[in-house]
């Protein structure tokens, strides 16, 4: 534990969440040949559970004792400040909201399905990826284990702010597990046509060449106003 990047490694991980190689190499802005190492001397020591689904690793905390005692230590340490921009921003970049193929993802794809959610606009689910429960569904992965679909009041919604759904053979509501959130965003032939017209509204951006999306000031009001999301909370999601 008393090396800074297995340190922040371990820190990520304290939500409970299981994250790939690649995100926790971000998170710690080392290569992922260095995380590789890093992560092998925590499995091995104990202190983190490895879970291979598909081509994918993804690392956790191995117990909640691991857990309560870096929770204990972690309140005796003073707080982590990133030496660089890119080391400080590239992974909460990809947390706050990326595309994921054609609609939208991270804290925002997700806040957006729980908003859908709460007011009766997509029923089917909950929102929640439980992976003791789950039976197809893999993080980082297109769900398969629900059946989402959007309600009257859903396309009443949709049609508001002149999201229009092509007919398609595409299935109109899907989801995916965020492999950052372990919840599910909206995808499909809805979450790919809402992606578009947020951006033609100006609501967010695309930054070039990268999957990060950004959140523009006409999108903290408009989102605020159509679903009551609070985007300026996202990055402390």
């Amino acid at each position: 534990m008393g090396d800074r990047t297995r340190a922040r490694v371990l820190l990520a991980l304290l939500d409970k969440r299981a994250l790939p190689m690649s995100m926790l190499a971000s998170e710690a802005g080392v290569s992922l040949f260095t995380m590789s190492g890093h992560l092998s001397r925590l499995v091995d020591g104990g202190l983190l559970h490895v879970r291979t689904e598909g081509r994918h690793r993804y690392y956790s905390v191995a117990s909640p004792d691991v857990a309560r005692a870096i929770e204990s230590l972690a309140r005796l340490a003073p707080p982590f400040r990133p030496t660089s921009l890119r080391t400080g921003t590239r992974a909460g970049a990809l947390r706050v909201a990326r595309t994921c193929y054609d609609h939208l993802a991270g804290h925002l794809g997700v806040g957006i399905m729980r908003a859908l959610i709460e007011q009766r606009a997509v029923v089917g689910g909950d929102g929640r990826h439980d992976p003791d429960r789950a039976t197809r569904d893999r993080l980082s992965s297109r769900g398969h284990d629900l059946d989402y679909r959007l309600t009257p009041h859903g396309w009443e919604m949709l049609a508001a702010i002149g999201v229009t759904v092509p007919g398609t053979r595409r299935k109109t509501v899907g989801y995916c597990v965020d492999w950052t959130e372990q919840r599910h965003h909206l995808s499909g032939a809805v979450g790919a046509a809402l992606l578009d017209c947020c951006i033609e509204r100006g609501w967010v951006e695309r930054k070039p060449n990268s999957r990060v999306v950004r959140i523009l000031p006409a999108g903290e009001e408009g989102l605020n106003d159509w679903l009551g999301l609070d985007t300026r909370t996202l990055a402390d999601a």
